[in-house]
């Protein structure tokens, strides 16, 4: 994990919280990692809403739970039914919507779990503050660069239509900018490769980074 937290037993103030102590676990990140086999990261799945991020991510998640892997998908749909039901769809209320993610993200990597994220996560600001969050190779951006027009064809919600009669504000791709990543780990055509394809695509990329093993 990250060195920046404090010493243990040494009192701090993060955001509006005061007189805080970061407690560090008996347990560590290697050990955990060490017991299951497998080291753990963050799999940040971005595009645009209809680029198959959730469909790609739950694919990987089972492909890695058929493998004995620790796993867990984070969806952005989901998340948003709790932990961030109170956020809306504003520029400063997405920023918010993946800092949240973020932190609870490093903490499935500190317990030695691979976690899966499934997020439009427009900004590239955003994305490298939860990178910045975790040590160098913790965080693998995977680029869904399905194009809008292939999007808009899978909409089976009506939400492009929508959102190009005005109906839904500041919608990605179309009222708001998404910003696509400069230089991701990886950067998939869910567009047009079938569904196994990509798996195969992740799960050769975290082999080769000596994240999960070799498959046998």
């Amino acid at each position: 994990m990250t060195s920046s937290n404090p010493a243990y037993g040494e009192l701090t103030s993060q955001g509006n919280s005061t007189n805080i102590v970061w407690h560090h676990s008996t347990v560590t990140r290697a050990a955990r990692c060490h017991q299951r086999g497998h080291r753990s990261a963050i799999l940040w799945f971005t595009g645009l809403s209809g680029a198959g991020k959730s469909t790609l991510a739950n694919a990987v998640n089972s492909a890695l739970f058929e493998q004995g892997m620790a796993c867990y998908v984070l969806d952005g749909d989901n998340v948003r039914h709790g932990l961030c039901k109170d956020l809306g769809f504003s520029d400063a209320d997405r920023e918010e919507n993946i800092r949240r993610i973020g932190e609870v993200a490093r903490l499935f990597v500190d317990a030695g779990v691979v976690a899966l994220t499934a997020f439009v996560s427009p900004f590239k600001a955003d994305r490298d503050k939860v990178r910045a969050l975790v040590e160098p190779g913790d965080f693998i951006e995977i680029y869904c660069a399905a194009d809008l027009g292939v999007c808009e064809q899978r909409d089976t919600k009506g939400l492009y239509a929508k959102a190009r009669a005005g109906e839904i504000k500041e919608f990605t791709g179309i009222s708001s900018p998404y910003e696509a990543p400069e230089s991701p780990e990886l950067s998939i055509d869910t567009g047009s490769q079938d569904l196994d394809a990509c798996v195969a695509q992740v799960l050769a990329y975290l082999e080769s980074k000596g994240i999960i093993p070799q498959a046998s």
